[in-house]
């Protein structure tokens, strides 16, 4: 499927992204269109043959998203003071206990719309925690190197090439401290929910891309890093790594 054009929102995600994102720009695009347009509740078109699969009644009753979630704090739970960003973060301060954790949210993120709406609600929750959220792509960190204790990115890996993630894995890297852990989650593609939910997620605007489990290995050792926890789950598998 074509990348769509940038609209506005788009063109102010990528003036504030660096020269290196001209070569992803169009999945950058085309992911940040579609969860703003999620996020703002915006109905999606769809023909009649893709609203009757299971996977979409799933979806529009609410279990998908139970099942599909990465549980990353299983792996690594932020612990009190850790500075942590979560790339990638849509609304998460919202809905994870980052207050019970009582560590310091730091926040990257290409919907404008999720961006705009932590901004605006995370200090009214707690102003102490929520250090804010920054707008961009996730090859293209504006933190400062050594920054953090842990970083995490769940949900998004599956719409960009294993290409895109080796630029990904080599900014991570540049922001974690030395000791820092990386957790983030791939599509388990022998999962039996794995090429539906790729169909939904492509009528709904997103492209996935189907990536075996063997070469993201490959893709994470050639960055440097190593696993050192993974935990399957029904459709996306956590990884925990640390670099060299």
């Amino acid at each position: 499927m074509p990348p769509k054009s940038p609209d506005f929102s788009d063109q102010q995600l990528f003036k504030s992204l660096g020269d290196r994102t001209a070569d992803w720009q169009g999945y950058i695009a085309t992911v940040a269109h579609r969860f703003n347009q999620d996020y703002q509740g915006e109905p999606f078109e769809l023909p009649a043959e893709v609203e009757a699969m299971p996977i979409f009644r799933e979806r529009t009753s609410g279990i998908l998203a139970a099942k599909i979630a990465s549980p990353f704090w299983e792996l690594a739970k932020p612990r009190k003071q850790q500075k942590c960003l979560d790339i990638g973060c849509g609304v998460s301060f919202l809905i994870y206990p980052w207050r019970d954790w009582e560590a310091l949210f730091y926040g990257q993120e290409i919907s404008t719309v999720a961006r705009d709406t932590l901004n605006a609600r995370g200090p009214q929750l707690n102003s102490k925690l929520f250090k804010g959220v920054q707008l961009g792509a996730a090859h293209e960190l504006h933190y400062e190197a050594n920054q953090f204790d842990l970083a995490i990115a769940t949900g998004f890996s599956c719409y960009y090439p294993l290409e895109y993630w080796s630029d990904v894995l080599a900014e991570v890297k540049r922001v974690l401290k030395p000791d820092g852990v990386f957790v983030f989650d791939v599509i388990d593609t022998e999962s039996p929910i794995a090429e539906n939910w790729a169909i939904l997620e492509m009528y709904l605007g997103s492209e996935v891309f189907l990536e075996p489990l063997a070469d993201w290995q490959k893709t994470i050792q050639m960055a440097g890093a190593k696993i050192v926890k993974k935990q399957p789950g029904e459709l996306f598998q956590l990884y925990t790594v640390r670099f060299a």
